[in-house]
């Protein structure tokens, strides 16, 4: 069976030490809700980070 991952929303924000945490803490909590999230560092700009959410 294949799985879809779908992108719901995608931004960018400033980077920070601690947004990893926030995507953590989301990702424990709604993971249930077949919800996903993504943070990665902007590839033009590393002072960006780009916070995705997923529907899995």
């Amino acid at each position: 069976m294949e799985s879809k991952i779908e992108v719901l929303a995608t931004v960018k924000v400033q980077h920070s030490d601690d947004l990893y945490k926030i995507v953590d803490c989301l990702n424990r909590t709604l993971k249930r809700d077949n919800l996903m999230f993504g943070l990665a560092l902007d590839e033009n700009d590393k002072r960006q980070a780009v916070f995705t959410i997923y529907r899995t």
